[in-house]
């Protein structure tokens, strides 16, 4: 019901935008096919996938970046009261910055090349991992410290038994929000400086008002968003088969 709900939803979208597109121009909004006739376009010519795998590569690069930061320094606020209590006012207070008031200081610091956007995908992708991971190991039952204890657990036995279990579907809500906005760091320090990528590329056609270009590139953008999604969850059904049960 849930599927048959969605594709009528899409095709009502669709239609929409096509009876819209009869009335607007086609720089203001283009209709399906001539979006679909520009897609062939830049996909025969290699510039769509260029560009698409350049943005990927960043948004992966930065991901990755995030979460080998954010779990380790998560698990260690977890564990130790004093630590997430004296950092939490700076990660706050870091959150309040927007992340395109930041992509032109990195930009200044590492340059136009890959690395400074690799950076802004690592930075928002950081924060909803650390709180997330923070929050998973919080979640484990007090009574199975306790039990744990009891049998005589080795710490190895307690984190691997206990609090990876438990902290693991808190964690990957936080990757799924990370990798999203992985994607939207990647673009933000595009938007700022880049000779290539997908922001980069929907830059040039908003400049040249070529709006089916820009279509393309967005649709582009939620592929690649679909895409990171799949695979995430892909590998959640994996290592949490328990959690797909109970749902």
């Amino acid at each position: 019901m849930t599927k048959l709900a969605a594709c009528v939803i899409s095709l009502l979208i669709f239609a929409i935008w096509w009876g819209l597109a009869t009335i607007y121009p086609p720089f203001i909004l283009p209709s399906p096919p001539l979006v679909f006739a520009r897609a062939l376009d830049v996909l025969q010519n290699g510039l769509l996938i260029r560009h698409f795998l350049v943005t990927a590569g960043e948004a992966l690069g930065g991901f990755c970046l995030g979460v080998l930061a954010a779990l380790p320094l998560g698990y260690l606020m977890a564990k130790k009261p004093w630590l997430e209590k004296a950092a939490a006012p700076f990660i706050s207070a870091s959150q309040a910055i927007p992340i395109m008031a930041l992509a032109p200081l990195l930009i200044i610091w590492f340059g136009f090349g890959p690395t400074s956007k690799v950076l802004v995908a690592a930075l928002v992708t950081f924060f909803p991992v650390l709180t997330n991971s923070i929050v998973g190991l919080h979640s484990a039952d007090p009574r199975a410290y306790e039990l744990m204890a009891v049998l005589g657990a080795s710490r190895w036995q307690v984190f691997k038994k206990l609090e990876v279990p438990a902290a693991l579907p808190v964690v990957f809500a936080g990757l799924r929000v990370g990798l999203a906005l992985s994607v939207t760091g990647a673009i933000v320090g595009e938007f700022t400086s880049s000779d290539r990528g997908l922001g980069y590329l929907i830059n040039v056609a908003a400049g040249m008002l070529d709006t089916p270009l820009l279509f393309v590139a967005l649709f582009s953008l939620a592929t690649l968003g679909l895409l990171f999604y799949a695979v995430l969850a892909l590998i959640q059904r994996i290592l949490l088969p328990w959690a797909r049960r109970d749902s």
